[in-house]
Formats: C-alpha cells, structure tokens, sequence
C-alpha cells in the first residue's frame, strides 16, 4: 500500500451486542449487584416467577463465588437470541468432580451445598467448567417462557 492509497474501512463488531452487565464484584456489592441483575432483566422483558427464579439462581452464584471463590467474582449478563445468559467466575480453587456429578437435592438439615443445585434447578439451561485456576458458571433462561412437551399449558 502507497501513501496515495486509502486505508480499507473496518468494521468494528461488538463481542457481545446484548451485553448488559460486566461488572467485578466481591462481598460488599452482592445486593446491589443483585438489584442490577433484576433491573436489566425486567428491561428485556423477564417477569413473574421465571424473574424471581433466575435472581435467586444468580444470587446463589455470586454468593458461592464469594464464600469459595476468593472473595471475589465477575458476572456478565447478556441477551442472546430469546435467552438471558448470566456468567460468573472466579479465582478459586474449583469445584470437586464429587461435587458436580451430585445433581440430587441436599438434605435438608444439610447446611451447605444447596447453591449450584439451585441455581441448576432455578435455569434453562446450566454449564461449568472448573479448575485449580477458578470456576465459571453460566446459566441461561428464556426471556419469554418456552412450553414443555410434557407440561400442560399454563391457565
């Protein structure tokens, strides 16, 4: 290319064009994250009981990055296609293989270990990936409900 030449345009393409929230957090910022969360998922349309399930799922996983994560976590949320897509990850040191196969409810009196159980039971749709460098949990839920083949509509 000659200085006479003119350069070619760029494009610029956003990694995440829905990205809502991408925010650091550790224990003092919980509450008000969570109020974010809330606020930015009521703006893309998530109401009722879907709403209340997927806080208490993020909720849960911000906490468990603060109790076993390093004190310390991020969280992105975005919108993809129908869905909310909430990540949080950590700086800790992983989740047991024990751990992640375990997908039956704790007991009761049990006083731990309810967090990723909820937050799977609580979403569409859950993945980890986990290792001695930290975990990253994302959970997705559709903005507008999706009817089951095995559940009766609701009314």
């Amino acid at each position: 290319m000659t200085n006479a030449e003119l350069p070619a345009p760029r494009t610029v393409v956003p990694i995440e064009p829905s990205q809502l929230i991408a925010e650091a957090f550790d224990q003092a910022h919980v509450t008000e994250l969570r109020h974010t969360v809330t606020s930015c998922a009521l703006a893309v349309g998530l109401t009722g009981q879907r709403l209340d399930d997927f806080v208490l799922a993020v909720n849960e996983l911000i906490t468990n990055a603060v109790r076993h994560g390093g004190g310390q976590g991020r969280l992105r949320l975005w919108r993809r296609g129908d869905d909310l897509v909430c990540e949080v990850a950590d700086h800790g040191h992983g989740i047991s293989e024990r751990r992640l196969r375990d997908r039956d409810r704790p007991a009761p009196e049990t006083a731990g270990g309810w967090g990723l159980w909820l937050a799977r039971e609580l979403s569409d749709t859950m993945e980890v990936e986990t290792g001695d460098a930290g975990t990253v949990v994302r959970i997705t839920t559709a903005v507008t409900a999706r009817r089951s083949a095995t559940r009766p509509p609701d009314g």
